[in-house]
């Protein structure tokens, strides 16, 4: 069966795209996952033979972290008291404690208890062997579910992860009960901050979409709209990568995905992959280059034993996410060359496309085509008030802006994004009931006549007063547009995750995978080893519970290491369709005006090799050059290495 390009603006039936062949689909990401596993193998040795052994400064941070784990351990310390400072809130562990060496330990004690009852409690040996395997069979069945939902029942995604999620608290309470586990705390499991994020994000983002014709979220979409693709899909990129290191990789997606499936709408293309790759994609990797830019990235930063400041992370990040950004960018142009660059005869015509401005005839009908719509909308009377910007447009700024400041001020942007919804949702009320044009309820006749109000009369022949209509609520309008089965499906996996983290699997798959550089995660040839152990637990276990995992196993990490693990953690993110969050949020979207095309199957030929390739290239360039230290300063390694 032909597939013809509908984004053709030409009279004439466009030319049929050729079905791309296996080879050509997959053959990239074997290709890449073949030379990672060489790579290693060349440098570890195929056994691990030549893991290097540990040098004196490795033993001396061993000798001084277990010597400061034993002081704090001995230490007494007030559990209300420890509650009271810490909270559930990672941020409010003070660092300030560092000025002398009590304070230090005061510190220590602190964070200690932190790792404990906050971020992670091994109960995998109160787990039999049949409670462990049992569990890691319900987990991984339940994430094949979700990874391809099209291959059984049509449920969909949220409803596959509550079914998982509610599945392993049933299971955990049986085997609680044949005392083949411990208890489960689906409560602590359930991490609300990003649930409220989500719903603050997706409130916001409806009212800036629906408040006004012609508003702050169309005026976006223009920004971004091209009549070129190749343009599109770089405005797309370059917008998607600097938005999610300044704000939240999350919040760009949540508000620009809705923007980008307009746009696959409004030019009808036939493959809207490009698109949302371009958006998915550079969110991640944008969103490594600050320590605010993922959820991963603050939640290290609060857990890292040393400090790590602002400008030292995003100093030690510019190079590799550059260098990702480039090889991202430059694999969309290339995988998806087809559909990018229409008419255009190889790789030599698409360069000259974008660096000496040449143009296929087929571009240029469709440029020609964008353009005469762009005249005609200017031209028709109904398009003249979205032109300028109106009172409420600038309303939606000033919010927009205040929730920026406010993000950026360090306020908690969970109580910030949903505070902006609700202060959008008080403004669009206030303008549909005193601004808007009340619905028309007359009746005409043939004529064009009106026609007069029918009355109504009771038994006894009285006529009744019509009572007045009554206003439309927004909990009857707008507030049912925001995507309950989202939250859902974060909340199945929170339960998911958490009980499979219970069991340990992940924990002793990592010592095991890593075995001689487990003491050595970051020196020489081990660095590359580790992030790719580091990127397929992110995908399967959820890169912030890994990030959680390895805070108590290595609570003494560098700077230097803790850097690794961030951009390692968020660029796995790439790899699979469950990756990030950024690829779910992009998915549903998507899904709401019928377009399915996003799917794990037709991410991943393009998500792994590009992962890859992006995450290597910027490991060998951050472990070349880095700005941080690789010893621990509060540990007193540093002093001892002098």
């Amino acid at each position: 069966m032909m597939i013809y390009d509908e984004e053709s603006t030409t009279g004439k039936a466009a030319a049929p795209v050729k079905q791309t062949s296996s080879l050509r689909k997959w053959g990239p990401a074997m290709f890449a996952v073949f030379g990672v596993l060489a790579l290693n193998a060349a440098l570890l040795g195929p056994t691990g033979s030549k893991v290097p052994a540990l040098t004196e400064r490795h033993l001396t941070s061993q000798r001084l972290a277990e010597e400061r784990t034993a002081a704090v351990l001995a230490m007494d310390f007030d559990e209300e008291s420890d509650r009271k400072v810490m909270g559930r809130n990672l941020n409010k562990l003070d660092r300030s404690l560092a000025a002398d060496e009590d304070n230090v330990m005061e510190y220590t004690r602190r964070r200690h208890r932190m790792l404990g009852d906050y971020t992670h409690v091994d109960v995998s040996g109160e787990f039999t062997q049949f409670g462990k395997l049992s569990t890691t069979v319900i987990y991984f069945a339940y994430w094949v579910f979700l990874m391809f939902p099209n291959w059984f029942l049509p449920i969909g995604r949220p409803g596959i992860a509550l079914g998982g999620g509610l599945t392993m608290v049933v299971y955990r309470f049986i085997l609680l009960s044949t005392g083949h586990g411990p208890v489960f705390d689906a409560e602590k499991v359930i991490i609300m901050e990003p649930l409220f994020l989500l719903f603050g994000l997706m409130l916001t983002t409806i009212y800036l979409e629906k408040m006004e014709r012609g508003g702050l979220f169309d005026k976006l979409r223009d920004s971004l709209d091209d009549g070129c693709r190749w343009k599109r899909s770089a405005k797309i990129m370059t917008m998607s990568t600097l938005g999610s290191a300044a704000v939240m990789n999350d919040s760009i997606v949540l508000i620009f995905s809705a923007v980008v499936v307009d746009l696959n709408v409004r030019h009808k293309v036939d493959n809207s992959m490009p698109y949302m790759l371009s958006l998915a994609t550079t969110a991640n990797i944008g969103s490594a280059l600050t320590l605010t830019g993922n959820p991963q990235n603050i939640l290290i930063v609060s857990l890292a034993y040393d400090d790590i400041g602002w400008i030292e992370f995003a100093s030690n990040m510019l190079l590799p996410v550059f260098a990702a950004t480039v090889i991202n960018s430059t694999m969309m142009f290339t995988y998806y060359a087809a559909e990018l660059f229409p008419g255009s005869s190889g790789y030599g015509e698409n360069l000259g496309i974008i660096f000496a401005g040449k143009k296929t005839p087929e571009m240029i009908a469709e440029e020609n085509a964008y353009l005469a719509k762009l005249a005609a909308a200017r031209d028709d009377s109904k398009f003249e008030d979205s032109s300028g910007w109106s009172l409420w447009s600038k309303l939606q700024v000033v919010v927009c802006v205040l929730f920026l400041i406010c993000f950026a001020s360090g306020l908690d942007v969970c109580v910030t994004s949903i505070v902006a919804g609700a202060v959008l949702m008080v403004i669009a009320a206030y303008k549909r009931q005193h601004y808007d044009p009340k619905p028309d309820n007359i009746e005409y006749d043939a004529d064009g006549n009106p026609l007069p109000a029918k009355k109504v009369y009771d038994t006894n022949g009285n006529e009744i007063e019509p009572e007045e209509e009554e206003l439309v609520t927004e909990s009857e309008t707008t507030l049912t547009e925001v995507d309950y089965g989202l939250l859902m499906l974060f909340i199945g996996q929170f339960l998911l995750i958490g009980s499979f983290d219970d069991t340990g699997v992940p924990q002793s798959f990592f010592n095991a995978s890593m075995g001689g550089c487990a003491d050595q995660m970051v020196e020489g040839a081990c660095v590359y080893w580790f992030v790719m152990i580091i990127t397929i637990l992110s995908n399967i276990a959820s890169n912030v519970p890994v990030c959680q995992m390895l805070a108590a196993t290595f609570p003494y990490a560098s700077p230097y290491e803790w850097l690794q693990v961030s951009f390692s953690a968020t660029i796995a993110g790439n790899l699979t369709m469950l990756g990030s969050a950024a690829n779910m949020i992009v998915a549903f979207q998507a899904a709401k005006v019928g377009d399915r095309t996003f799917t794990s199957e037709r991410h991943a030929p393009f998500g792994i090799p590009s992962t890859l390739l992006c995450l290597y290239a910027g490991t060998f360039l951050l472990a070349t050059v880095h700005f941080s230290p690789e010893c621990s300063v509060r540990l007193g390694e540093c002093d001892a290495e002098q």
